[in-house]
């Protein structure tokens, strides 16, 4: 039975946030907010937590996977960037974007692409999940709330605790979140590369 937080959007009470990392850390799967949607998190290495991620979303492995950082510093763990993405990132976080790079030998081969061994990146502009990341001192593995079925998250965190009570440990209620799709920048040789318009406007790019 999932635990339920009622945790302010701009003011998170930092004992609930705590509770919230301690569930993490447990090896609990959470519903939580960010600016974009709601979406399911675990800590990236708990391989049952994540594996539980993938049976609810019924993803396949060719799914590309993404990593929530606190800031910049955290995302070069992650991936290989060079100093034109760094600039292009730092311009446009935090923000509703995800930005696929490659990925480095701290990232779990299970979460990175098959075939292109990269990773999404995420770093959200939404108080509790920011708290989130901090508190927690990692990355979070993250995945867009959408059922199976469905193109569009859930966005009222009550529907979530009804429909996913009992496959998740805690529901992060921070208000309704109409789903809007992440911009998503790609890197590669040829440089970024916006491959899906979403909420993000990132105008030096066209």
């Amino acid at each position: 039975m999932a635990q339920f937080f009622e945790i302010h959007p701009q003011n998170p009470q930092l004992r609930l946030i705590h509770r919230a990392v301690e569930i993490i850390r447990q090896g609990g799967v959470i519903a939580y907010p960010t600016d974009s949607s709601y979406a399911l998190a675990c800590h990236l290495d708990d391989k049952q937590a994540l594996d539980k991620i993938r049976r609810i979303r019924q993803l396949d492995d060719k799914h590309n996977f993404t990593l929530v950082c606190k800031d910049l510093t955290q995302v070069s763990t992650f991936t290989k960037i060079g100093n034109d993405a760094y600039r292009l990132i730092k311009a446009l976080t935090p923000g509703p974007f995800t930005f696929i790079l490659d990925a480095t030998r701290e990232v779990p081969r299970r979460l990175q692409h098959p075939k292109k061994k990269t990773i999404g990146i995420r770093v959200p502009d939404h108080p509790v999940t920011q708290l989130l990341v901090q508190e927690l001192g990692e990355a979070l593995f993250s995945s867009t709330l959408v059922l199976p079925g469905s193109t569009e998250a859930l966005t009222d965190p009550f529907e979530i605790r009804d429909q996913l009570e009992h496959e998740l440990d805690l529901v992060i209620d921070a208000g309704i979140i109409e789903h809007e799709q992440t911009t998503m920048i790609e890197f590669s040789s040829n440089g970024p590369e916006i491959i899906r318009q979403g909420k993000g406007i990132a105008p030096m790019l066209g």
